[in-house]
């Protein structure tokens, strides 16, 4: 396998709407607990103009800073870059329907505008589920 494919395989692009909220929290949970395994990036559909302040408190809670993160727009270049595609509730295959990797869909609430204890609630669902996913890599 050329290092190139290799790398395709170790790379997971997690895409929600405005890439403010969950994709940000699933990329930075992956690559803290992938190590150099295999990395990941996150991208939106339609990107905010930053990371959500409940997002960047709830993740600093257990030592992860996302004040420096900056939502990214969804491209074909990132959608194949990537071995696998998770979206959350944000439809990617309409953003960017020239990928060879079919998305799996992880139903994870927005936590836009929610409270703090439920942002903090899909925070954990998030790294259950990023856990998960590693373990299957």
């Amino acid at each position: 396998m050329t290092d190139e494919k290799a790398d395709k395989k170790r790379t997971v692009l997690f895409v929600c709407t405005h890439n403010s909220g969950r994709s940000q929290m699933a990329e930075a949970f992956f690559n803290q607990l992938a190590g150099e395994k295999a990395r990941a990036v996150s991208a939106g559909t339609d990107p905010d103009s930053a990371v959500q302040p409940a997002v960047v408190q709830v993740m600093r809670e257990l030592g992860i800073d996302l004040s420096n993160q900056r939502p990214k727009p969804l491209s074909t270049d990132l959608m194949d870059q990537a071995g696998r595609v998770i979206t959350m509730g944000c439809g990617a295959e309409a953003g960017c329907p020239a990928t060879a990797v079919e998305p799996e869909e992880w139903e994870l609430q927005d936590p836009k505008g929610k409270t703090l204890d439920r942002v903090r609630q899909i925070r954990d669902e998030i790294r259950l589920k990023v856990v998960d996913l590693l373990r299957d890599m």
